[in-house]
């Protein structure tokens, strides 16, 4: 192998007899430009320096006990211990069914409308590679969670940003219209957004599926932020709008809704023909996975209100008291509609690069954060915009913005 990185490829044959000896990049040219995410990156600086790691969008606190023991009784029974079946567990499948009806009035049949993946990002990939032929054009908001455009590339597929803007993140719906070409394949949408917090108004979403259905567009929504959404908001899935069941991919997962990042459960629903072809997708890739936790999970989305109520409050709270310590430090703050990230922007400190910002914070602060310019396809659009998450306990966000405030003297 050459320092470079690339290979050797010899025993090819030319028209004159002769070996060809050719050099070719071990990585397929549809990555090309993915490296190490940004979050791997900075939880990896959190820990070598000890920095309080406000970048990567996990709690810092475990979910429910009763949900815990449940998984902990699911391993003892020998439930899912061995593979269970490919589209998921029965007993999860309608509870996602049941879900669906309770919080949205949406029935999927559990049976064909339901498909269990590894978390929310596999169902993204499934979805990508299912649905998408190489040259197809896919719109998405930008900033964008990083996987979008890496699933995107790995289908063939070209991404094409819809920027939202500061202050308000809302989507330009003209904008939208102006970007869909006879490639058009799909519309990629994320509400809650993350990184900016946005929620989809009922006007936006009217707007967005009446344009799907005329131009024909497929829909893949990743609404796995659904439960934390703030104040007036509220979430609505676009697959409830007219002519929206056949054509949308709904992804939630359960991750975000009950601190169990780590157990990655997600799920799709949709019609059958699109569950049907995203399932072809998913078999090849984790095949099943997540088998013990899929049953505790079951058990989680029949939760009373309480729950769904107590953990919504819990989040806006933490936000708020996140949000209140970074204004006091000297950033701007977009407040997030849901979500559990606030993105700021740190010209008012005097910075103007996020990137170069980020890497220094732990060394300056000990903080960590993410800039949000590797979430957008031209940096420079959000060049002076910062993330910080505040799924953590109360001490460590008082502890982390007591910290932040050396830079605003």
């Amino acid at each position: 192998m050459s320092e470079d990185g690339t290979r050797s490829i010899d025993g090819y044959t030319s028209e004159d007899g002769g070996d060809v000896s050719t050099e070719r990049p071990l990585l397929n040219r549809r990555l090309n430009g993915f490296g190490t995410t940004i979050f791997a990156e900075m939880s990896a600086l959190a820990t070598t320096t000890g920095a309080i790691n406000l970048g990567q969008g996990f709690p810092d606190t475990d979910g429910p006990e009763a949900i815990r023991e449940a998984a902990v009784r699911a391993l003892r029974e020998g439930k899912g211990n061995q593979y269970p079946p490919g589209p998921g567990v029965p007993e999860l499948r309608a509870a996602i069914s049941a879900h669906q009806e309770r919080f949205h009035g949406l029935s999927p049949d559990p049976d064909t409308e339901v498909l269990v993946t590894a978390g929310a990002t596999e169902a993204i990939a499934a979805a990508m590679l299912a649905l998408l032929e190489p040259g197809d054009e896919v719109i998405a908001f930008e900033p964008f969670y990083d996987s979008y455009t890496a699933c995107i590339a790995m289908a063939g597929a070209k991404h094409v940003p819809l920027t939202l803007r500061a202050p308000s993140f809302r989507p330009d719906l003209d904008e939208l219209r102006s970007k869909i070409t006879p490639r058009t394949r799909l519309l990629l949408l994320n509400t809650p957004h993350n990184p900016t917090g946005t929620v989809l108004t009922r006007e936006e979403l009217t707007a967005i599926a009446a344009l799907a259905v005329e131009r024909d567009l497929l829909v893949v929504t990743d609404e796995v932020y659904e439960h934390l959404v703030y104040d007036d908001s509220a979430h609505i899935p676009i697959a409830t709008f007219p002519g929206m069941h056949e054509r949308t991919v709904t992804i939630s997962s359960a991750g975000k809704t009950f601190s169990f990042t780590g157990w990655k459960v997600g799920w799709i629903t949709g019609s059958s023909a699109l569950v049907a072809a995203v399932r072809t997708a998913k078999q090849y890739l984790t095949y099943v996975s997540s088998g013990p936790f899929q049953y505790a999970i079951a058990e989680a989305l029949h939760l009373p209100e309480t729950y769904f109520d107590g953990i919504r409050a819990d989040m806006r709270r933490k936000r708020d008291l996140l949000g209140d310590g970074l204004r006091a430090a000297g950033f701007e703050v977009y407040q997030p509609q849901g979500t559990y990230f606030i993105t700021t922007d740190i010209t008012p400190l005097g910075e103007k690069d996020a990137y170069a910002f980020c890497r220094t914070l732990p060394e300056r602060c000990g903080v960590v954060a993410i800039p949000n310019s590797v979430f957008y396809d031209d940096p420079d659009a959000g060049r002076s915009q910062v993330r910080f998450a505040f799924c953590k306990q109360d001490d460590v966000l008082h502890e982390a913005t007591n910290r932040l405030r050396r830079l605003a003297s």
